[in-house]
């Protein structure tokens, strides 16, 4: 037996549907064409038709046959895998528990003989099965996840590939059954699918990947250098009263990511704001430091490109703007002044969000 340790690659996402195991399979086809021994160990398609059609080509490992009581059932031969010994293995679903009387009780633990068997894994996995997470995952979403992994698994892999999108993708994919069987559509949207539940559960997988990724950094480089990886969130607000409804939103946002929150007032040199006025951007700072945020107000006649520059300097990686249905405030936003700020920022990895602030 090959004494050294196999990689380990984990694709990770915020929920099922976002292709996870597509992407597994699109990059293992890539590597069987420049010759590498590549073979599934485990595959679960939930008979989603694209990711059926990606396996084709690719050889698969049978699986074993445990018997209990009158049933047969079947589960990842482990044994089978190893004997085989290929370069590459693909296993899905890693924090799946295993039907009794197999090897192991859970899935990973197979993952953990195969990779001692110096064979490299690629494997799948949703953030909410991760063990640390499991109590925030279930205050957001009122579901308790019974499937875990221990957090080492992550932390030990050699790769973790964050698998991401929107959540309007995720539920245009559900809607048109690309996810689950139509009976199942409307009783998800209802329960683990809503749009906030999409949302924390989306910056949840970018933050823990990112404090993984600059926890290496910070491995990697000396102490007087800077690699600032951490999520950072900035709130834009004005002098409409939909400003604080924003702010709340976008702290709600930096809480899920335990991320630093910044608020910031551009105004215009031009303008003097009235005592109304004056007092809405006094309590937005109120707000910002009820929340342990750092309000900035700033003066600038260009509006996007002030905010662009604090993004930078403070170097943000989520922008929360708000949408009105206020006609001067729907031209700026749906029109050049959305379009100007993402020209900005569009090559600076940074995400913005577009919020509803009206209802």
């Amino acid at each position: 037996m090959n004494q050294k340790l196999g990689k380990h690659k984990i694709f990770i996402g915020m929920a099922p549907g976002v292709g996870k195991t597509y992407k597994m399979l699109q990059e293992a086809k890539s590597l069987k064409q420049q010759g590498i021994d590549v073979v599934i160990g485990l595959l679960e398609t939930h008979n989603r038709q694209e990711t059926l059609l990606q396996a084709k080509g690719l050889e698969v490992i049978p699986r074993q046959s445990i018997n209990q009581g009158s049933q047969t059932l079947t589960e990842m031969d482990t044994e089978g895998i190893i004997n085989r010994n290929p370069q590459l293995v693909l296993i899905d679903e890693l924090a799946h528990t295993n039907i009794p009387n197999s090897r192991y009780l859970k899935r990973y633990q197979d993952v953990e003989e195969i990779l001692k068997a110096g064979i490299d894994v690629y494997s799948t996995v949703n953030i909410q099965h991760l063990e640390s997470l499991n109590d925030l995952v279930a205050k957001i979403t009122g579901v308790v996840v019974r499937e875990r992994i221990p957090d080492r698994i992550l932390e030990e892999a050699d790769q973790v590939v964050v698998i991401d999108v929107t959540p309007e993708t995720l539920e245009e994919r559900l809607l048109t059954g690309k996810i689950y069987a139509s009976n199942k559509i409307e009783q998800s949207l209802q329960n683990f699918f809503q749009r906030k539940n999409l949302i924390a559960l989306r910056e949840l997988a970018l933050r823990e990947v990112a404090d993984t990724v600059e926890e290496e950094a910070q491995e990697s480089f000396s102490a007087t250098e800077s690699y600032p990886i951490q999520e950072r969130v900035l709130v834009c607000v004005s002098t409409y009263p939909n400003s604080l409804r924003l702010l709340r939103r976008g702290a709600r946002l930096a809480n899920y990511m335990n991320a630093p929150l910044f608020v910031l007032f551009v105004k215009n040199p031009d303008h003097f704001l009235s005592k109304t006025e004056a007092l809405h951007i006094e309590t937005c700072q109120q707000l910002c430091r009820d929340f342990e945020g750092t309000f900035l107000r700033i003066e600038d006649y260009n509006v996007p490109s002030a905010i662009a520059f604090i993004a930078e300097k403070e170097k943000i990686t989520q922008i929360v703007i708000g949408e009105s249905q206020q006609s001067v405030w729907k031209s700026l936003l749906r029109g050049s002044f959305t379009r100007k700020l993402m020209r900005l920022i569009w090559k600076k990895q940074i995400d913005l969000h577009i919020i509803a602030t009206n209802h």
